[in-house]
C-alpha cells in the first residue's frame, strides 16, 4: 500500500492527531498515511520568525523520518503556508506538497478563490506563497479573522458560527468562485459549514490528502527532483546531518 508521510511543522501533538485522523479519513483505505510533530519551533505557527524555523523543523522531521528507515510515497507539509515546501521539494526525491498549494490548486478548479484562516499576520504570508506558486491571478483576496488558528480549535462551536460568516464574507466581497478554509487546526470544520457558504469550501487538509491520491494515482505526473540534498550540514541534528 502506497504510504503517506504527513509532516506537522509546529509541536503541537493536538494538531498532529487531527492530522492523522482527518488525511486519513479523507484518503481511505488506498493510503497508509503517518504523521511526524516538529521537534522544535512554535507551538502553532502565526507570523515570519515562527514560519521560518518552522522551515528548519521541516527539514529537520524529513530527515528524522530518513533515519527511522520510513520510505514514504510522498510527502504533504501539515501547514497551511507549506514551510519547507521548495526546499524539501528539492531533495526528498518523491512528491511533496503543502496544504496551501493542495488547496489553492483545488480550488482554482472552480475560477478565482478566496481565503479564510485565523491570524492576521497570515494575510501578507499567504499572499506571498500564492505568488510563488503561480496562483497570483486566480487568488482574489484573503480574509483573515483574529483569533488563530489554535484559538479557533479550541472553541470548536463559537470558530464554526465565525468561520461561516467569514467564507460568506469572503465570497461576498472579493466575488470568488470558491473559499479556501486555511488551517491544519481547522480540519473538518469547512463540511460543518459548508451548506452555509454560497459557493464551494475546500478544506485544506482535505485537499492535501487528494493531492497525495493523485500523485501517487499518476506518477507520469509528478515533477520530482532526484533524492538528495548536495549540502555538507554542520551544527544541525545528527539525523540532519547524516542526509545525503
Amino acid at each position: 500500500m502506497p504510504s503517506l508521510l504527513v509532516i506537522n511543522p509546529n509541536t503541537s501533538a493536538s494538531v498532529t492527531a487531527l492530522l492523522q485522523h482527518h488525511v486519513q479519513a479523507a484518503a481511505g483505505p488506498a493510503l497508509s498515511v503517518h504523521t511526524l510533530t516538529a521537534r522544535f519551533g512554535a507551538p502553532y505557527i502565526s507570523d515570519e520568525a515562527s514560519y521560518a524555523v518552522a522551515n528548519h523543523a521541516v527539514l529537520d522531521s524529513w530527515a528524522v523520518a530518513q533515519a527511522q528507515r520510513l520510505k514514504p510515497d510522498a510527502v504533504l507539509i501539515g501547514c497551511f503556508g507549506d514551510p519547507g515546501l521548495f526546499a524539501l521539494r528539492d531533495g526528498a526525491g518523491v512528491p511533496v506538497s503543502g496544504l496551501a498549494e493542495a488547496s489553492f490548486t483545488a480550488a482554482a478548479w472552480h475560477g478565482r478563490f478566496a481565503i479564510v484562516t485565523g491570524g492576521d499576520r497570515w494575510r501578507p504570508m499567504l499572499s506571498r506563497l500564492a505568488n510563488a506558486l503561480g496562483h497570483g491571478q486566480t487568488l482574489a483576496g484573503i480574509h483573515t479573522v483574529a483569533p488563530t488558528g489554535a484559538q479557533l480549535a479550541a472553541d470548536p462551536v463559537g470558530a464554526r458560527k465565525l468561520l461561516a460568516e467569514a467564507c460568506c464574507q469572503a465570497a461576498d466581497r472579493f466575488k470568488a468562485q470558491a473559499v479556501i478554509l486555511g488551517g491544519a487546526g481547522l480540519a473538518g470544520m469547512a463540511a460543518d459549514i459548508a451548506a452555509q457558504v454560497p459557493v464551494p469550501l475546500v478544506d485544506s487538509v482535505t485537499a492535501g490528502a487528494q493531492w497525495a491520491l493523485e500523485a501517487l494515482r499518476n506518477p507520469g505526473a509528478r515533477n520530482v527532483s532526484p533524492a538528495g540534498f548536495g549540502v555538507v550540514w554542520q551544527n544541525v541534528s545528527w539525523e540532519l546531518e547524516a542526509l545525503p
